[in-house]
């Protein structure tokens, strides 16, 4: 169907659109964030939800208290060692399909704190992150941002078999492994299937 039939259907009162459209439409208007924060950046999250900036304009006023309620975990604030398996099972928790926004530098890569003994260099070692957001911490706007970044991921995402959503592989695995606290480190220390170390590099001679 042609822009110019689609136009006329529409002078009509006749709207012709996709399931595609439909389906993405009403899952990138819902999103609901799961209601928890680990350091500072949970009080930018929580001033993005309030008046000033109304997250609820976007869908997304509904923070849920439970993971079995959400569908997109915002990790807001520095990830220790001790807190990595825990966050982890809560990720497991969540019904498919769900989405990952790593929400500051500390999320990210550690941040200032990078070369501590206890904090996890980066949440995306253990769990897919769908979008980083830079920041030390983040203002609201930056965090609004990244909610519009994933709608439009949403509305990318297909039915069709051209390109399989993850959480329709009937052979993918429902669940990431839990990491332990080892005598030295966290057991893994990764998660093979979504992280990979880069190389050293070759030192000078």
């Amino acid at each position: 169907m042609d822009d110019w039939l689609k136009s006329e259907l529409q002078r009509a009162g006749v709207f012709v659109t996709t399931l595609e459209w439909v389906y993405n439409q009403s899952r990138r208007s819902s999103v609901w964030p799961l209601q928890f924060g680990l350091a500072c950046c949970a009080i930018e999250m929580i001033a993005t939800a309030a008046a000033r900036y109304d997250l609820a304009r976007f869908g997304a006023e509904v923070f849920r208290p439970t993971p079995r309620q959400a569908d997109l975990m915002i990790v807001a604030g520095t990830v220790t060692k001790k807190m990595a398996p825990q966050v982890v099972r809560i990720y497991n928790q969540m019904p498919e399909p769900k989405y990952v926004i790593a929400m500051g530098a500390c999320a990210i890569s550690g941040g200032p704190f990078k070369q501590g003994y206890n904090v996890l260099k980066g949440i995306d070692r253990f769990i897919p992150v769908d979008v980083h957001i830079p920041g030390c911490p983040p203002r609201p706007e930056a965090l609004l941002n990244a909610l519009m970044f994933l709608q439009r991921k949403i509305d990318r995402q297909t039915l069709g078999a051209a390109q399989p959503l993850r959480w329709y592989d009937p052979m993918d695995r429902a669940e990431f492994p839990v990491p332990a606290c080892g005598a030295h480190d966290l057991v893994p220390t990764h998660t093979r299937a979504i992280w990979k170390p880069e190389a050293s590099p070759r030192p000078l001679t």
